[in-house]
């Protein structure tokens, strides 16, 4: 293999990790909103019942 096929590799190897990389990142963002989503929904859950128990 020469060092063409190499530097081609190596910069496919690069490729895959920012892929994955961003991937992971975009997962964890989207991971981070549901569960904010989650307690504002549940906060507006206690708001409802407190409103029609008075």
């Amino acid at each position: 293999m020469g060092d063409a096929a190499a530097r081609n590799f190596q910069y496919l190897a690069y490729g895959l990790i920012a892929v994955w990389a961003i991937l992971a990142v975009y997962v964890l963002t989207l991971a981070s909103r549901e569960r904010k989503i989650g307690r504002e929904i549940e906060s507006l859950k206690r708001m409802i019942e407190d409103r029609e128990g008075k």
